[in-house]
């Protein structure tokens, strides 16, 4: 397997990290600070790491935490018949940075916070995404390359992550609500999730993928599926 090759979730969970869960196409961790320079002194000391490999994590400093996403924007996923495509997944260079990371954070004394880390997606039905995605990459990052970036699919991804990636489903595409929101989560919080949306009024509408899948609807109609990767963290 070679360095840059995808690693499937059971990959992941021998690794152990038990800092991070792994959301959507990346690696992502929170380790709480006692204030905004100790998260910035932490940030600078993840940077120095990253020099050393040629490989860096997405960095959100707060007041009292840092967030990170750890994940290759040129993976290499292969097709049944041996086609490669370029992928943005997780790679064996972001589970041995995060090991590396996971080390500092212990040498500075920070706790990681693997339950509070979210990551947000959206979706939209439609039997014809190679025909929209050329309008939802130009609207959301002004970048005809955002759409698929090499990959098999139409998926609009921007290279900075200044917007959430866009999906196509080949759902209903008739309905009245086409778009909807992916919410990431970590696998031990998904259930709590669905449960406090439900108490506020919402309900579960297909549930057949639980725990990975769960579609909740607002009042409304709308929407949203919290999913979650069991089998990363080992949990599957």
């Amino acid at each position: 397997m070679g360095g840059k090759d995808m690693l499937r979730s059971a990959r992941i969970a021998e690794a152990g990290l038990t800092d991070w869960r792994k959301l959507a196409q990346g690696l992502h961790a929170r380790f709480r600070t006692d204030g905004f320079a100790a998260g910035a002194r932490f940030a600078v000391a993840v940077g120095e790491a990253g020099d050393e490999v040629g490989h860096h994590p997405r960095v959100v400093v707060g007041a009292e935490h840092v967030d990170l996403e750890l994940v290759t924007p040129d993976a290499i996923y292969r097709a049944d018949d041996g086609t490669e495509h370029v992928v943005e997944w997780v790679t064996q260079q972001d589970v041995d940075l995060a090991h590396r990371i996971s080390g500092i954070a212990a040498d500075l004394g920070l706790e990681a916070d693997p339950a509070a880390v979210a990551e947000v997606e959206l979706g939209l039905d439609t039997t014809r995404p190679g025909t929209l995605a050329p309008v939802w990459a130009a609207l959301l990052t002004g970048e005809a390359e955002s759409q698929g970036r090499g990959s098999p699919s139409d998926e609009v991804r921007d290279a900075t992550a200044r917007v959430p990636n866009l999906w196509f489903d080949d759902g209903d595409a008739s309905g009245p609500q086409r778009l909807h929101v992916e919410v990431y989560l970590a696998p031990e919080v998904a259930a709590q999730r669905v449960a406090a949306a439900v108490a506020a009024g919402g309900t579960v509408v297909d549930d057949s993928q639980a725990p990975g899948l769960v579609v909740v609807a607002d009042q409304d109609g709308n929407t949203g599926i919290v999913c979650c990767d069991p089998d990363a963290a080992g949990q599957g």
